[in-house]
């Protein structure tokens, strides 16, 4: 057997590989077609084999689209190794600063709205009230429970 051969023997099949990522093997083949992954090696029968690094690179793709990020943003830092470090790309680590921001801005968003249920349940009722929800505050508000220990 080829070194190649041996190789392939070692791999996921996609089945696998969707359990082990949590993604679905339509996921899996979807980004695929559109390059955000590379093309699986094939096993003589054409059946898709994915080593452990086409998992870590499924993985990573998991992570940032949780934080939000399009499958458009993350791409070239896909083409990165996973040990890189970013401030040898500063377009990209100005990307990632961004982003990071952006979901600042939503936990911001979310706790104001949290702050908001959390007085109509102290008040017991929906009450007339102007609302005031933004949804743009740049800061953490500093809700009734951080008032009440300050």
């Amino acid at each position: 057997m080829s070194l190649a051969e041996a190789d392939l023997q070692q791999g996921y099949s996609i089945k696998e590989t969707a359990e082990r990522t949590g993604m679905s093997e339509d996921t899996i083949r979807y980004y695929e077609k559109i390059g955000l992954l590379p093309r699986a090696k094939r096993k003589g029968n054409s059946h898709r084999i994915y080593s452990d690094a086409d998992l870590e690179m499924m993985q990573m793709i998991s992570c940032l689209k949780k934080t939000g990020m399009s499958l458009d943003d993350m791409r070239p830092y896909l083409n990165l190794s996973l040990d890189t470090d970013l401030s040898g790309y500063p377009e990209l680590h100005v990307m990632i600063l961004n982003h990071r921001q952006k979901i600042i801005e939503q936990i911001a968003s979310l706790q104001q709205i949290v702050d908001f249920i959390d007085v109509k349940i102290e008040q017991g009722n929906l009450g007339p009230q102007t609302c005031e929800l933004t949804g743009d505050r740049k800061q953490m508000p500093r809700g009734r429970k951080a008032k009440a220990k300050a």
